[in-house]
């Protein structure tokens, strides 16, 4: 996360411009009933000297009736004026919220693969959901106090002026001195409140990780262990927030000691003033009625300075967001999608994962139609290849073309409308079984759903099911086990009825009979389709039209399976390992087998079969 700082005036006209001009008109009223409100203390403080004067000492009758319906008056209409301000400003803060949300989530979601690798969803949740709940809390309390406050703060100076300039200034003489300290302490509470947004961020994180964990939290008894580290960082997000609120009541403290100061040499001057009767008890009450509610909207404006620095923290990193560079975009001109079915080629693509090189100079085709394997050990660059051909990511250098146009020329969209993807995780919704599979389209027949649920060997288990398939799958599809998990993937991609089938070991984490059932609906899903399959146990592959072999992010060697067992090399090197007489070896035995083949292969191809031993085995 960069370290970009905004000033002030950046952040207001941002927030302007994006998201509080389009509420003018609602603002526009809200700041009537402000006036309103504010002028009311006005009225209040000037009615103090009518009854103190006409009423408590001249005991004028009829003057302590128009002093009684005036005074309920006027908090009648503060009382209406303060809660449709209020409302109208929720309703304007509530919308602009979730504006900024929207906008933050579909900024997100249009980032590639390495801005999520150095964000975490922790990260990404706390900007989304904290940091935009406390600008809407925040700004509504500014906006109020810049309104009704400051209004209200004028009213009660006019008043207290017009009872006495000199005493008004004797009231005000020690506000000069609180403006460095008061600068001082907004520079303080903005950079506390930076530290507090990124350690929330941190905690939220962490939670995300623990939740998501917990298995192997549990198994591996790293409760204990878990919990500290959660300790520790609310313990410095503890000690940031109190010092944080240290500057931020430090203001309103200062105003406080200004007002008791200004108050006693008003007393001082204007109490022999009183005494000698140059100035009546009525004069003296409405001022300092005037100036007592003069320095409490004075105070709340104080802490509103404070309140902004902790918005600003949080529109800080939020702007940071929104301005990060999209590495994704579309084409000026997209082209159309090809007409056909769609082969697919790499040509000398290199790439990074920073300072890390994963492709190199790549370059590989797989035909229209038919079935390409991804072969190699873990680190080969064999997922990264899927992320390209979906332009989760794009390449530094080189192209990727399906039906022979460059990915980059089509509009993302409908690049990826040409794929289905099917993965080891399978990543369901926490929302019903159908809606799982249609994903949101309205248009799926009954009929249509029927055919992919019984491709897809989703029927057998949908009996099972209490709501069939308004059943909800949980988290994660965590009411479901692995195997219907991924049926129900495969259905969602039978639904899709897309050219472009890739599969990344689909089955490797299912029991024998689960695993039979998902690659009968695999070997539906393949048929017609240009289908890439990443596999990791070769038995699942043998009978792919062409088995490419990578290691270190470049293609080594392709062929067939009997062309590659032939010719030996990698391949031939993985399949033994795998496999003994044409049996699969079992778990028992595959270390034994890993190191006879070691020594049978040792004065052929030392090297290359240590390291790729070393990288499957440990």
């Amino acid at each position: 996360m960069n370290d970009q700082t905004y000033t002030s005036g950046q952040l207001l006209r941002w927030l302007w411009r994006d998201y509080l001009r389009k509420h003018v008109g609602l603002m526009s009223v809200a700041v009537v009933f402000m006036i309103i409100e504010g002028s009311t203390l006005g009225a209040l403080a000037r009615l103090m000297e009518p009854m103190f004067d006409r009423v408590f000492v001249a005991g004028q009758q009829d003057a302590l009736i128009w002093v009684g319906l005036v005074l309920i008056g006027i908090f009648v209409l503060r009382a209406i004026a303060g809660v449709a301000q209020k409302v109208l400003l929720t309703r304007v803060a509530q919308a602009t919220a979730a504006d900024m949300r929207l906008d933050l989530l579909d900024r997100m979601m249009k980032q590639d693969g390495a801005f999520h690798q150095t964000h975490p969803p922790g990260f990404l949740i706390q900007r989304v959901q904290s940091d935009v709940n406390a600008v809407g809390d925040v700004w509504r309390a500014v906006i109020t106090g810049a309104g009704r406050d400051f209004i209200g703060l004028l009213v009660l100076l006019g008043v207290a002026i017009s009872i006495d300039p000199i005493w008004a200034l004797l009231a005000c003489v020690g506000i000069p001195v609180m403006v460095l300290p008061a600068a001082a302490a907004q520079r303080f509470v903005r950079r506390r409140s930076r530290e507090a947004r990124d350690l929330g961020a941190d905690l939220a994180t962490r939670l995300d990780e623990v939740f998501h964990g917990l298995v192997q939290i549990k198994l591996n008894a790293l409760e204990d262990y878990q919990a500290r580290q959660y300790r520790d960082l609310t313990g410095k997000f503890i000690k940031t927030e109190v010092r944080a609120a240290f500057g931020n009541s430090a203001i309103p403290g200062l105003i406080d000691i200004i007002s008791g100061l200004g108050f006693m040499a008003v007393i001082l001057y204007g109490g022999s003033q009183i005494i000698s009767g140059e100035k009546t008890i009525g004069q003296f009450m409405t001022f300092f009625t005037a100036m007592g509610f003069a320095f409490s909207p004075l105070r709340r404006l104080g802490g509103i300075s404070g309140l902004w620095q902790i918005a600003a923290a949080a529109l800080e990193r939020i702007k940071e967001l929104m301005d990060a560079p999209l590495l994704l975009r579309n084409p000026p001109n997209p082209i159309a999608l090809p007409d056909k079915d769609p082969d697919i080629a790499l040509d000398g693509v290199d790439l990074f994962y920073g300072d890390t090189k994963v492709l190199d100079q790549l370059s590989l085709t797989a035909a229209a139609g038919q079935t390409t394997a991804l072969v190699g050990a873990s680190g080969a660059g064999k997922s990264t290849i899927f992320n390209l051909l979906t332009r989760l990511i794009d390449p530094r250098s080189g192209t990727v073309r399906i039906g022979g146009a460059a990915t980059t020329d089509m509009a993302i969209a409908d690049l990826r409308s040409l794929f289905s993807v099917v993965t080891q995780e399978a990543l369901l919704f926490d929302e019903t079984l159908r809606e799982n599979i249609v994903l949101g389209r309205k248009n799926i027949s009954e009929a249509r759903l029927k055919e992919v649920l019984d491709a897809a060997h989703v029927s057998d288990f949908l009996p099972n099911l209490e709501a069939g398939l308004d059943t909800r799958v949980g988290p994660r599809g965590s009411a479901l086990s692995g195997g219907q998990r991924q049926r129900v993937v495969i259905a969602r991609a039978l639904l899709r009825d897309t050219p472009i089938l890739l599969l990344d070991e689909a089955t490797s984490a299912l029991d024998a009979q689960s695993e039979q059932l998902v690659q009968a609906a695999i070997d539906k899903l393949s048929e017609g389709r240009t289908t890439i399959v990443i596999a990791h146990r070769l038995a699942t592959i043998r009978s792919a039209d062409k088995i490419i072999v990578m290691d270190q992010g470049k293609v080594v060697d392709e062929g067939t399976h009997d062309e590659l067992l032939s010719r030996g090399g990698i391949y031939a090197d993985l399949y033994r390992l795998q496999f003994q007489d044409g049996k699969a070896v079992t778990d028992t035995r595959r270390l034994d087998a890993r190191k006879a083949g070691m020594r049978k292969d040792a004065d052929r191809a030392p090297s290359l079969f240590a390291r790729i031993s070393e990288r499957l085995f440990g």
